[in-house]
């Protein structure tokens, strides 16, 4: 398809950052041209969304200095907390990218979720069309922020097909992780399940960035040790796509306690690759996961460590999680149709 419209998508930070959000955006500038967009990176200051007024200073020059007319795709990170005349002021229609609102993210104090949820919900208002990667974050959106149904588009992330894991092998049950070693993603939760199953055979990997927050970081070290599973529990870090495929193929269980999600990416990853899914039914992943994951309440150690108890000790069972959870993989959404979603917006809003 050749080019129809021009278009920029702003995004703050390290575009290279090994996050299911930035994993979304370089799919998207992949894949644009192809659906018919020539979208273009506008790099913004990578301190949001605790931006500094030199880096909302800075942004607006950036946006500010765009093409006349040209539609601006802002990510929700660094939209939520631009100041309405800002965005108002843009030389294009500006179209929002949320993938979950910014309130939301786990550890947040009531004060300051007050705060970015106000800030947000004005910024949303003042946008000419917003993007949600989920039908949960978009029901959200309308129900909590007011956006209006009708001006809103859902384009969930898309899924590679994969090869299906072989598994370990064995002895003992190769469990792997994947998430920022945040409180949003549960690792203390899977922790601490872990550790009341230590007389089971299992071994567990998380594979995340370690970076994102040092103290809950160091929090997770301190656990593992205090449990004494420093010979079972690697802290693996982010992982080259070559390796994680290679940690995906390698693995007998998937796990993962988000407390929550605005789709979940490392869900349908591991369910693309075959892999017997456990988790949360936390935001939005039930709705990823199409109720072929085995998924418990959020943050209920007792729940999550019986489940992982049949899981670990039950192959056939784990053998039957797997087959649904592969069955359920071969019908996501690629990213091909998440960029001919999102082209769609912004041609729309060039009309």
């Amino acid at each position: 398809m050749g080019l129809v419209i021009a278009a920029s998508f702003a995004v703050p930070g390290d575009l290279a950052a090994p996050t299911g959000g930035y994993a979304y955006a370089r799919r998207l500038l992949a894949g644009a041209g192809g659906a018919g967009v020539g979208l273009t990176h506008l790099a913004l200051p990578g301190g949001f969304p605790d931006a500094s007024p030199d880096d909302l200073a800075a942004a607006g020059r950036l946006l500010g200095g765009l093409a006349e007319g040209r539609p601006i795709l802002i990510d929700g990170l660094a939209l939520g907390v631009m100041p309405v005349e800002m965005l108002r002021a843009m030389p294009g229609p500006v179209v929002a990218l949320c993938h979950h609102p910014l309130a939301l993210e786990t550890g947040v104090g009531a004060a300051d979720a007050l705060r970015l949820r106000d800030s947000e919900r004005a910024a949303l208002g003042a946008c000419a069309w917003v993007i949600a990667t989920s039908e949960t974050t978009a029901r959200t959106l309308v129900d909590e922020y007011a956006v209006a149904a009708e001006r809103l588009t859902v384009a969930c992330p898309g899924t590679d097909p994969a090869v299906r894991a072989t598994g370990s092998g064995g002895p003992g049950v190769a469990i792997l992780s994947i998430g920022s070693l945040t409180p949003r993603k549960g690792h203390d939760v899977l922790i601490a399940a872990l550790a009341g199953l230590a007389h089971l055979d299992w071994h567990l990997t998380i594979a995340g960035p370690v970076d994102r927050d040092a103290a809950h970081a160091g929090a997770l070290v301190r656990q593992i040790a205090e449990a004494g599973l420093e010979s079972r529990v690697v802290l693996a870090g982010a992982l080259e796509t070559g390796t994680l495929n290679r940690a995906y193929g390698g693995a007998d269980l998937f796990v993962l306690a988000s407390r929550y999600e605005g789709f979940g990416m490392a869900y349908t990853e591991a369910m693309a690759h075959g892999l017997a899914v456990v988790g949360c039914a936390a935001g939005a992943v039930p709705e990823a996961t199409r109720g072929a994951a085995h998924l418990v309440v959020p943050c209920d150690v007792a729940a999550l460590r019986g489940a992982l108890g049949r899981f670990v000790t039950d192959r056939s069972v784990r053998v039957r999680l797997a087959d649904d959870c592969w069955q359920a993989a071969q019908s996501f959404a690629r990213w091909s149709d998440t960029s001919a979603a999102v082209a769609g917006v912004l041609r729309g809003v060039t009309r």
